[in-house]
């Protein structure tokens, strides 16, 4: 198993529509372990293949409690075959866009059709969280983030807050390329004089 790095908003592949898994082979059980590794790690209840960089059709997930034993979930090929005309609003959050939470209202139950690990179709009918986990992460799946579903000042808003911090993060990157020697003063004072972290 390994960690994955997680992309981050504005990151354009967020945006790609994710390919049907054709077969369960080798690499994709070696995805599906490193994204619950990588889950685990950020930490978050669930996880895209794409938000890992791999346009693929996985979903992993797990929403038992920290005090509770892990239930680790995989969904592959998963598409939505009912919901319900009930509405739920849940507070919701995304590895991809860290530490923005908003309001999101979601059919209040679902019914998703999968394969397994083995490979076999399977069903589930979904309410609560797991209604609304499953709803965000096939959104992934399209290309759709949560933040899709709010207001569009709302949406503008956060899209140019991490736009920024984007744009910032490259400009450090690209600063500390240059050697020492030509700036002529220690890193972490020119690092800061950029607002940069190190």
């Amino acid at each position: 198993m390994a960690l994955r790095e997680i992309l981050i908003l504005p990151d354009k592949r967020l945006r790609q529509v994710s390919e049907p898994v054709k077969k369960i082979d080798a690499g994709i059980r070696k995805l599906i372990e490193d994204m619950f590794e990588t889950m685990y790690d950020a930490p978050g209840i669930g996880l895209a293949a794409i938000q890992v960089g791999t346009p693929k059709r996985v979903v992993t997930m797990d929403l038992a409690k920290k005090e509770d034993p892990k239930n680790p979930q995989v969904f592959i090929n998963p598409e939505v075959l009912w919901t319900s005309e009930e509405k739920k609003a849940y507070e919701e959050g995304c590895l991809s866009i860290p530490e923005y939470y908003g309001d999101v209202e979601r059919p209040a139950q679902v019914k998703v059709k999968y394969l397994d690990l083995e490979g076999q179709s399977q069903e589930i009918e979904a309410d609560g969280l797991l209604a609304t986990c499953l709803q965000h992460e096939i959104d992934h799946l399209n290309g759709v983030l949560f933040i899709d579903h709010l207001s569009k000042l709302k949406r503008d808003r956060v899209l140019k807050k991490f736009s920024k911090a984007a744009k910032r993060a490259a400009e450090c990157a690209a600063a500390a390329v240059p050697s020492l020697n030509t700036w002529g003063r220690p890193l972490d004072r020119y690092f800061r004089t950029r607002n940069c972290s190190v």
